[in-house]
């Protein structure tokens, strides 16, 4: 999987990734990639996929297709986004929206960490979208770099900084995550 992160601190927001991607027990390092970035930037929002490797393409050609329908200013602009994104993901890209049985919607497969001038927002599977305060993470190392990031957050005035040290937190614990790095940093309008 991954390790991506976002925080926003003094004004700024940044966005963070590994550069690692795996397929079963095969590891693809970014010498190896040419595509290695796990974050896209459409207009001014910063997205950052974890899951499958085939998300990376779709959400590219989803929003090369779509973009100027969506709206990514607040977390129910968001939610409606991706809920107008599921019906295409199905019908023009063959998602497989089986997940759980017992799931009570289907699932877009699709977790993702969202920041721009608006803030940090995340969307899981079932598009359920938070909007975050001050840093969050998701993918197999995002745990690990939570806990990195809550204990810098506080100490450290950049947000690059706390991002970076969440990343390097998963790298050096999560056998799914690998440096080198990638970062973006925004202004915030907050």
């Amino acid at each position: 999987m991954s390790t991506i992160v976002a925080v926003q601190k003094n004004g700024k927001a940044c966005i963070a990734a590994d550069t690692l991607t795996t397929f079963g027990d095969v590891k693809q390092s970014s010498e190896f990639d040419s595509t290695h970035d796990k974050v896209y930037q459409y207009k001014d929002n910063y997205f950052g996929i974890v899951g499958s490797a085939a998300h990376h393409i779709v959400i590219q050609s989803l929003l090369k297709k779509h973009g100027d329908e969506l709206n990514f200013s607040s977390q129910l602009e968001i939610f409606e986004s991706f809920r107008t994104l599921h019906p295409i993901l199905k019908d023009e890209y063959y998602l497989n929206p089986k997940d759980e049985e017992d799931d009570p919607y289907e699932s877009s497969r699709i977790d993702t960490l969202i920041i721009n001038p608006h803030g940090i927002f995340a969307v899981y599977a079932l598009r359920e979208v938070f909007e975050y305060s001050r840093f969050w993470a998701v993918g197999s190392g995002g745990d690990i770099a939570l806990g990195a990031m809550y204990a810098l957050y506080d100490r450290l005035e950049c947000a690059e900084e706390i991002a970076k040290n969440g990343i390097e937190a998963g790298a050096t614990f999560n056998n799914a995550t690998a440096l080198p790095l990638t970062s973006y940093i925004i202004d915030l309008d907050k």
